[in-house]
């Protein structure tokens, strides 16, 4: 297939997908590979058993994940574009590591919204050996990752946040410290609003009216009151509560538009730094936002385990700061 030039040059999958290999590793792919018009082995995409198989494979032959699943109509996230934000957040760790990108499991990572699949904590764990903190509100999707873990003999720490107004809260605990912190938020702002983005969808690929996603997702997975910018925003506000216990924090952000006023919610929260990442996936652009309360001098003391005292990272005007 196609080189996808855009992703991140450490993302294995640049070059497309390896059917061959895939296949070879995972002889049950075969059944749903087909010929694109060009004679190419691809999949059809719309498919969702298709694309769950894939999936599997992908994390098989590249993540030595051995047993992966998820329940039925659950989020099935598309494995490149995952990666490559694992990649851009281990760039963004180095530079606070004289560019040299810090591994091993004394890098912490808090994913929220870990999902049924657990995908980001599978990639990281198996690329960079940091160590996952994956939190959920729903308890099937904190199910399935535990079986992921178990079957696959995996140490990572699962949470389950039982205050859905809430996002650090409830989550972080006292003696906790975290170099990154992720999220792919929920970003539409109603069931209807999703459902109307997923006809679109199907709309531009000529499959008519349809509330079918290919990629499934249950409603916290799909939507939050507000909408990713609400989401972001409260994610925000906890921050500060936490200012001394992340090195980095950072949000996936879908619509361009919600930039400058998260830029302005950012403002007011005090941060030290404030970065947009831009990634790129074939057609599809996409980016990352990340905020620090932690001064520039004092990152690389962080990353490398020193505890900074209380207060010591950030100004100390920053708690009383609202977004």
């Amino acid at each position: 297939m196609a080189t996808k030039t855009e992703l991140h040059p450490r993302n294995q999958h640049r070059e497309g997908y390896d059917f061959v290999r895939l296949v070879a590793d995972s002889p049950e792919l075969e059944a749903f590979t087909i010929s694109n018009p060009v004679g190419q082995t691809t999949i059809d995409f719309q498919d969702v058993s298709a694309v769950r198989m894939l999936n599997r494979a992908l994390l098989k032959t590249y993540y030595n994940v051995d047993f992966w699943d998820i329940p039925a109509n659950y989020l099935c996230p598309p494995i490149p574009g995952r990666v490559d934000y694992i990649h851009y957040l281990a760039d963004l760790l180095a530079c606070s590591n004289n560019q040299e990108i810090p591994r091993g499991r004394n890098i912490k990572a808090l994913d929220i919204g870990t999902g049924a699949s657990l995908v980001y904590p599978l990639i990281g764990q198996s690329e960079y050996g940091w160590h996952f903190t994956g939190v959920d509100i729903d308890p099937t999707a904190i199910k399935s990752a535990q079986q992921i873990c178990k079957f696959n003999q995996l140490k990572i720490t699962l949470r389950r946040q039982k205050n859905p107004e809430n996002i650090f809260r409830g989550v972080i605990e006292p003696r906790d410290a975290f170099h990154i912190t992720l999220c792919n938020p929920p970003f539409h702002a109603s069931i209807e609003h999703a459902n109307k983005g997923t006809q679109r969808k199907w709309a531009n690929l000529g499959k008519g009216q349809s509330t079918k996603l290919n990629f499934g997702g249950q409603n916290a997975e799909l939507w939050c009151p507000g909408g990713e910018i609400k989401f972001i925003a409260s994610m925000v506000e906890q921050s500060i509560e936490f200012a001394d216990q992340c090195l980095w924090f950072t949000s996936l952000v879908s619509k361009k538009d919600n930039l400058q006023p998260l830029n302005k919610i950012l403002e007011k929260a005090k941060v030290a730094d404030f970065k947009v990442v831009e990634m790129a996936q074939g057609q599809k652009t996409s980016r990352f936002i990340a905020w620090t309360y932690i001064k520039e001098n004092q990152r690389s003391l962080y990353l490398n385990g020193v505890a900074l005292p209380p207060g010591r990272s950030h100004q100390s005007n920053v708690g009383s700061a609202q977004p």
